[in-house]
């Protein structure tokens, strides 16, 4: 094949290799190099929030900012009825988070106030609070402002939803929060 004008002759620039090079080469100038003190200070973080490091460092570098409360569904807690208990293994898990505060939202039918009367009495201290969840057919509009009251002026970007649905994942958008994690990944083996 003869080479157009401006071409130099050397190797072809669109093949896999290269483009998986060049996005290296710009992942790796986009990155920090961090100090070896600054990722164990971040590794110890993660473990006491309950994250693993690799979601902890998405999260952190995607905002800037440390995770300082997480947003429940009571989907992702398995709550669905009024006279649902909440799983022991999900509560110890949330008992073991530490430095940051644990909301849940409660989707209707159920009341907030109930969601948090009965789980504290059945596990204790797990949550610190709950909210009403935005509504399932509300507007956007609507479900942002739901996430804000439910942040407790807690930064927007500081604040992680765990949920289980895509609707779930909408309210984090809506709320401008830091991100959205499934249960399954803050709940792992269940």
């Amino acid at each position: 094949m003869i080479a157009g004008p401006g071409h130099n002759g050397g190797p072809a620039l669109d093949g896999i290799g290269w483009r998986r090079h060049c996005w290296g080469r710009a992942r790796s100038a986009l990155l920090p190099r961090l100090p070896v003190e600054v990722v164990r200070i971040r590794v110890k973080r993660a473990a006491e929030i309950g994250l693993d490091y690799r979601t902890y460092a998405t999260v952190r570098a995607s905002t800037g900012r440390d995770i300082v409360a997480f947003l429940f569904s009571t989907n992702a807690l398995r709550l669905f009825r009024a006279d649902q208990a909440l799983a022991v293994a999900r509560a110890d898990k949330l008992r073991a988070v530490r430095a940051c505060g644990r909301a849940a939202l409660a989707i209707a039918p159920l009341a907030p106030g109930t969601v948090l009367a009965r789980v504290t009495a059945a596990h204790g201290p797990v949550l610190d609070a709950a909210h009403a969840a935005p509504r399932v057919h509300g507007t956007w509009r609507d479900a942002a402002q739901a996430i804000q009251a439910a942040r407790a002026g807690a930064p927007a970007d500081g604040v992680l939803l765990i949920g289980d649905t895509a609707m779930e994942r909408d309210w984090s958008m809506a709320g401008r929060l830091a991100g959205y994690l499934d249960a399954a990944r803050f709940f792992p083996g269940e």
